[in-house]
């Protein structure tokens, strides 16, 4: 019976290896969406199970299983199904990273590059270590110096570090014109952002007029409009595959123009 019984349950795994990775053979060829979701829906337990391992922790479940499930679609896009490797044991390190990204970037109050956070650590490691080595407080040349770092990418990190205090905006600031004290929100300016929303909309304005007429309907209908790329390979009566290759080649375009 158990021999039965086990013989079974081989069978429904290898159907299920062999349903996954049609599902990725198709995905791969098609990019269709739907079949991401079909592949999302089937694995979405790995991001559930990873997720219930990090709660209380100061943040809330939603927001870690979002950033799983984030991990979970990365994973899905670089996943090769010709490998031999199982899904799971490929996606499970890729979510587990995104995971703990998001625990260390959620240590710094104001958003730095990782870089910079990289640096300042190692930066308040090497002062420790240097302070007993040379008997003083070290100077930004001793710990360029010590970590093979240039003087202003020790300054650049530290100046990066205010992101873990930020100074309130509320501290009270002398006013050397009379004995009033002022805080620093009333002395500092206030940025408009209706100037660079404008500005913005004018750069992206002035891209997607450049575009031809053929690669502007494909960018409308695809994110605009949420046609798929089938969609609109019927329509234009070509194949799915030259509208993928097509977008690919616009979204270089538009790259290379906003890098300018």
């Amino acid at each position: 019976m158990s021999k039965g019984l086990s013989a079974s349950q081989n069978n429904k795994s290898l159907n299920r290896k062999a349903y996954i990775d049609k599902l990725f053979s198709e995905y791969i060829a098609t990019k269709d969406h739907q079949l991401r979701n079909k592949i999302f829906e089937e694995h979405a337990f790995i991001a559930e199970i990873l997720s219930k391992k990090y709660v209380n922790k100061g943040v809330e479940y939603d927001d870690i299983y979002q950033v799983a499930s984030l991990g979970l679609i990365y994973a899905i896009e670089r996943f090769d199904p010709s490998k031999g490797f199982e899904f799971s044991s490929f996606a499970t390190p890729t979510i587990l990273g995104e995971i703990k990204k998001y625990f260390r970037d959620k240590e710094w109050i104001i958003k730095v590059p990782r870089r910079i956070q990289d640096s300042y650590r190692r930066i308040n490691q090497a002062k420790e270590e240097l302070q007993h080595k040379l008997m003083k407080v070290p100077t930004v040349d001793d710990i360029a110096n010590y970590l093979n770092l240039t003087h202003e990418e020790v300054i650049e990190a530290m100046e990066g570090s205010f992101a873990y205090q930020p100074t309130s905006l509320d501290v009270k600031v002398s006013n050397s014109n009379d004995d009033s004290d002022l805080s620093l929100f009333e002395v500092l300016g206030l940025e408009d952002t209706k100037i660079a929303e404008i500005e913005n909309k004018d750069f992206l304005r002035t891209i997607f007029d450049n575009l031809s007429k053929y690669d502007k309907k494909i960018i409308v209908d695809r994110f605009y409009n949420n046609k798929s790329q089938n969609e609109i390979a019927i329509e234009l009566g070509v194949s799915q595959m030259t509208i993928s290759r097509l977008e690919k080649k616009i979204f270089k375009k538009l790259r290379e123009k906003i890098a300018v």
